[in-house]
């Protein structure tokens, strides 16, 4: 057997590596790499904490839902766990979509009452 077949081409080698550190490069400059770098590893809100094996469970929130709003200070940028992240954002649609949906002018409300007569009937059972 050549080592050709065991050991993969050089300059392929050196084509990944490169590849690889040119991707980490763009993903530390990315606001996500920005925030990992200015805070530190633990969601704002639960307060679990994360090492390298589990960061990719850690989110980037921005505060204000504005995901084009990115300063390099980080002042609209909170790390928040997976499920705080989900929790945050269907709070936020709670608020922005759930109160214009219930306080339309005219909604019916719901008046029927389903257990309503239940006493009578089990009673009559008897």
């Amino acid at each position: 057997m050549t080592l050709k077949k065991i050991h993969p081409d050089k300059d392929k080698l050196n084509q990944i590596v490169t590849e690889a550190r040119r991707n980490q490069e763009l993903r530390e400059q990315s606001y996500r790499g920005q925030a990992l770098k200015l805070y530190p590893w633990v969601c704002g809100r639960c307060a679990r904490e994360f090492t390298h094996k589990n960061l990719v469970e850690l989110t980037v929130h921005h505060k204000n839902h504005d995901h084009d709003d990115n300063p390099s200070d980080g002042s609209n940028w909170e790390l928040l766990c997976l499920y705080c992240h989900d929790n945050e954002h269907s709070r936020y649609e709670e608020t922005r979509f759930g109160s214009a949906l219930t306080s339309k002018a005219g909604a019916s409300v719901a008046t029927h009452n389903p257990f309503a007569d239940l006493k009578a009937l089990l009673n009559n059972k008897k």
